[in-house]
């Protein structure tokens, strides 16, 4: 187990039972409400791309955004929102993905990404990997060369990687 993973585990808190009994949450408040904490995670989430042109920066509705952002200002790069639909304003494309209960869609700006953009996802967390695999589907739809995807934690034991193969997958705490 890394150091980073080792420290970032202190500031994220487990909930039993949230938000049905039987389910044990990661609760990142208490990482987000630390300095060092966040400093860390955000450091962490930025090392693989800081010798990387990064163009876009994907980040998935919501907590995506709050790591995600810092990321794209410190690499200098725009910051691109994918939405549950009706959220975003102007024209959008839209991708479904299944859960466990159903389906649920994505949406993206079609005027978000340029062909050829240099262009990293963010997200809070990996799990079952839906969402992350709309968003490629997004990126790609509008030509986007995606570098790599990054994710504060992943639930190793649901195998969201396997969804994303060709792609490198960063994830700075792994919880089995």
């Amino acid at each position: 187990m890394s150091e980073l993973n080792t420290l970032l585990k202190q500031y994220i808190r487990d909930v039993p039972d949230f938000p049905i009994p039987g389910i044990l949450f990661r609760d990142i408040t208490t990482l987000l409400a630390s300095p060092e904490g966040f400093r860390a995670a955000i450091d962490g989430l930025l090392a693989p791309y800081q010798d990387v042109q990064i163009d876009k920066v994907v980040v998935i509705e919501s907590r995506g955004f709050i790591f995600g952002t810092p990321m794209a200002y410190a690499l200098n790069a725009g910051v691109v929102p994918v939405r549950k639909p009706g959220k975003l304003p102007a024209d959008t494309l839209t991708e479904e993905y299944d859960l466990e209960y159903g389906t649920n869609s994505l949406q993206i700006h079609t005027d978000a990404i340029e062909r050829g953009e240099r262009v990293i996802i963010v997200d809070d967390l990996l799990a079952t990997g839906g969402t992350v695999d709309a968003t490629i589907r997004l990126v790609n739809d509008l030509g986007g060369e995606i570098i790599g995807i990054s994710f504060l934690a992943e639930l190793t034991d649901l195998h969201g990687r396997e969804r994303v193969k060709d792609i490198p997958v960063y994830s700075l705490v792994q919880y089995p």
